[in-house]
């Protein structure tokens, strides 16, 4: 059977949280045979790959497992993106989980397009921070900054507010878009989610955007890549991802439209900005320096580039000198994160 979507799930040691994640796509879609997933076994130490053949003999057909030597996040993603069968494909971690009716409207949606022939080549819903030991739920949408109920290019996007970055939790792809963008995924590597919400961009033409709170982020565990004491122990990954997003365009020459542009700048700088914040929190003797290496190579790659980022409001605030200037910085990420509740 033709299938609508496919949905991957990159799993290492995901035993304890897999079956819940699994669980909430085949209810949300009623157990349709138009819809496909696929288990990636990260090269896992756990009853991952038991789990996921078991899964796969349950529901033929729908459900496929693979396993693979342990490669990354970024491998096991590009490892489900070869193996898929859908027209769309969403990426959903094994520890977090998609709103049954929510996925019901947005699996309506999708087969409204393949009905009419409506090419769409990026779906956007929303997502929502569950800090499951503290109870809270925030949910981050994009009113104002996205049409709705109407299919729309980027030149009739608005603005996007800090908080609203087009994150991997909100962004459904065509397929054949994601394989043409030939992701830089490096493998070992932490936040490259990053650069799947960012190099595919330029490539979707067409978008839709429905205002669903469809996708469950889990935050609160111990040693997860947003903790804030592991994304400065990873500080070299951050660095790494921000690096292959830096080098991926020239963003005043290659992206053609000015307000996807502006967007894609907006989401560069706040990568930049977390390396700067970051920095200020590590302890390592040479994190100073390697932040001067990174800025000085966006300076001598593309100097537009680099002027916007550094001294725009978000750049200037979170590179203050001195010791004022460290504890200034710091304290305004710390109302940020309170404001926005990032990690």
């Amino acid at each position: 059977m033709h299938k609508v979507i496919t949905f991957g799930i990159p799993s290492y040691n995901a035993a304890k949280d897999m079956d819940h994640c699994i669980t909430s796509i085949l209810e949300g879609s009623n157990y349709a045979t138009d819809i496909e997933i696929i288990v990636v076994d990260d090269g896992s130490k756990d009853e991952t790959a038991d789990k996921a053949d078991e899964w796969e003999a349950r529901y033929p057909g729908i459900i496929r497992a693979v396993h693979q030597e342990n490669g990354g996040h970024g491998i096991a993603v590009l490892s489900g993106l070869r193996e898929a069968q859908g027209t769309y494909y969403k990426v959903v971690d094994s520890d977090d989980w998609l709103d049954a009716a929510a996925l019901s409207t947005m699996l309506s949606i999708l087969r409204g397009f393949e009905e009419r022939d409506q090419r769409v080549d990026l779906f956007i819903s929303n997502y929502v921070y569950e800090k499951v030991y503290e109870g809270t739920h925030t949910a981050i949408g994009y009113k104002f900054a996205l049409p709705r109920k109407k299919i729309f290019s980027w030149d009739q996007i608005g603005h996007f507010r800090l908080d609203q970055n087009l994150l991997m939790h909100s962004l459904c792809y065509r397929t054949d878009v994601l394989r043409e963008s030939n992701l830089p995924m490096p493998p070992h590597t932490f936040y490259v989610d990053n650069i799947y919400a960012y190099v595919p961009l330029p490539r979707c033409k067409t978008m839709y955007y429905a205002d669903i709170d469809l996708y469950r982020y889990f935050i609160g565990r111990e040693g997860q890549s947003v903790n804030e004491a592991t994304m400065v122990k990873r500080l070299d990954q951050q660095f790494r991802v921000t690096r292959i997003m830096m080098e991926s365009y020239h963003l005043y020459s290659d992206v053609e439209s000015s307000r996807l542009r502006s967007y894609m700048m907006g989401y560069f700088t706040m990568m930049m900005a977390i390396c700067s914040v970051l920095t200020k929190l590590s302890e390592e003797d040479c994190a100073d320096e390697r932040l001067k290496t990174l800025w000085n190579d966006l300076k001598a790659y593309d100097e537009r580039m680099y002027r916007r980022a550094r001294y725009g409001v978000v750049g200037f605030f979170t590179n203050l000198r001195g010791r004022a200037g460290d504890k200034t910085t710091l304290g305004l990420y710390r109302l940020a994160s309170k404001i926005f509740k990032f990690n």
